[in-house]
């Protein structure tokens, strides 16, 4: 997905932006970038591959060589960022976060008009930033420049401009990303991540409306561009998975959503009458635990750690790039507490169910390091869909989800027709669903939390929230 983060400040601020960049380093794993301008130096770049190796790093030494009263920086899950682009609207380094699923058409549609060439990758794939600098120059001002490209990308388009006079802000015209400003005494700052500029003495000054383009300098953050008013589709996976536990989002912390989450989990399982005879309650590590804090709290079952994951060497399972590794490295990282593991029953929660791969090696292990049973709850419903949107989910089908599989098999083609009923636990659809997971990944009981209860938790009207993965639904 990617994240980014950038100040206008009165001093230097590339020291600011190095450690507001590395702060969102969980939200992706290929590339990270720095680009500053000052009057001496003009602009400078740095941009480093961080699949191996963390951004803090890799950038120490850049940010000890960097100046400039204006700087952004990038952490990327795709392409090289940001890149510096020369056009008739003068000099400016340029990054984005998002996904443009329509990239080649738009690529293709310019080449056969006015454009000779891109920068290309070595993957000779057009870098999106290049690209989305192309669509901007078909427009007189930058504003409707930008206007513009939103409008022709299909997909999600957050983007920021650095400029030798200020950085422009533009958050996707759905909002399905945020952007917060943040303000000290000697300028601004933005951020996807609040905590970030917390963490540097800013306060929030502002949350971006969907679609808005704004300008800051170091005086000022001035309104170029209205938001788009009644659009906003902003994503339910910030809260509850990709997001970090303190940020905050349209005024809802992350770690406070996840709770409350799992406390309506055990409503429902109490209600229902399917809150299980369980020694202990735990969550899946990083995201699952406040998932089942709540719930314990609720539920009154004990919360406990069987296991903690050993994250010095592999800070992040999903870091190297083949499978297989992926895989292994997640396995590895597993460590046992055995004492709360052995002749025990235990509920784990965790932030969703996916493709199931990782979660049939988490039940394993638990199993091999003797559960006596294994409990799931999933906190938030079945996703059915690939995003489209965001990179979460993707994927080459949605036959790769695990969900999906379970209902093409039974169903063929026209099973996506009733996903709705599969969804739904109390259909014999959905306890069809259910029962065939617990039975491929080896789960004594399973549920998944359903939309409305997700939408409770979040605590914003459902028609502000993009829920795609789980309804096919905008």
């Amino acid at each position: 997905m990617g994240g980014f983060f950038g100040a206008a400040s009165k001093n230097d601020c590339v020291t600011d932006v190095f450690f507001g960049t590395d702060f969102h380093s969980h939200l992706g794993t290929k590339r990270g970038g720095m680009t500053a301008y000052s009057e001496e130096k003009g602009f400078q770049r740095a941009i480093h591959s961080i699949e191996n190796s963390p951004f803090r790093t890799k950038f120490e030494g850049d940010a000890s060589g960097m100046e400039g009263k204006l700087c952004i920086g990038c952490i990327s899950d795709s392409d090289p960022q940001p890149i510096l682009v020369r056009s008739k609207f003068g000099i400016y380094g340029i990054c984005n976060i998002g996904i443009i699923n329509n990239y080649e058409e738009l690529a293709n549609e310019l080449l056969n008009t006015d454009f000779s060439n891109f920068e290309t990758m070595s993957s000779g794939m057009v870098n999106s930033s290049s690209l989305i600098g192309t669509l901007i120059a078909q427009k007189p001002t930058l504003v409707e420049g930008i206007r513009y490209a939103q409008e022709k990308i299909t997909g999600t388009l957050s983007l920021a401009l650095l400029t030798k006079d200020g950085i422009i802000l533009a958050r996707d015209k759905c909002g399905r990303l945020p952007i917060i400003i943040g303000k000290r005494d000697d300028g601004y700052c933005f951020s996807l991540e609040s905590f970030a500029f917390q963490k540097l003495g800013y306060s929030t000054f502002k949350e971006l409306e969907a679609g808005e383009i704004v300008m800051l300098t170091p005086d000022s953050c001035e309104i170029l561009a209205e938001g788009s008013g009644n659009c906003k589709k902003v994503c339910s996976f910030l809260w509850t998975y990709y997001g970090y536990p303190n940020a905050v989002y349209e005024g809802v912390t992350v770690e406070t959503m996840r709770t409350r989450n799992g406390q309506i989990m055990a409503e429902i399982d109490m209600e229902n009458g399917t809150l299980p005879d369980v020694d202990y309650v735990c969550g899946v590590p990083d995201s699952g635990i406040p998932h089942a804090i709540g719930y314990s709290n609720r539920s009154g079952i004990p919360f406990a750690r069987p296991f903690v994951k050993y994250t010095p060497t592999w800070a992040r399972s999903f870091m190297p790039q083949n499978q297989n590794m992926r895989n292994h490295v997640a396995k590895m990282k597993l460590i046992p507490v055995h004492e709360l593991i052995e002749g025990k029953k235990l509920l784990f929660v965790d932030d969703s169910i996916v493709r199931g791969t990782q979660m049939r090696e988490t039940v394993e292990f638990l199993y091999e390091n003797g559960a006596k049973e294994v409990h799931m709850r999933s906190a938030c419903p079945p996703i059915m869909y690939g995003c489209k949107y965001l990179n979460f989910s993707r994927g080459n089908s949605d036959l790769d989800l695990i969900a999906r599989q379970i209902i093409h098999e039974k169903e063929g083609e026209k099973g996506v027709e009733f996903i709705l009923e599969y969804s739904n636990s109390r259909t014999e659809r959905g306890k069809y669903l259910r029962d065939e997971i617990c039975r491929r990944l080896k789960l004594t009981s399973l549920e998944f939390q359903s939309l409305e209860g997700t939408v409770r938790a979040i605590g914003l009207p459902e028609s502000d929230l993009c829920t795609y993965c789980w309804t096919g639904k905008q």
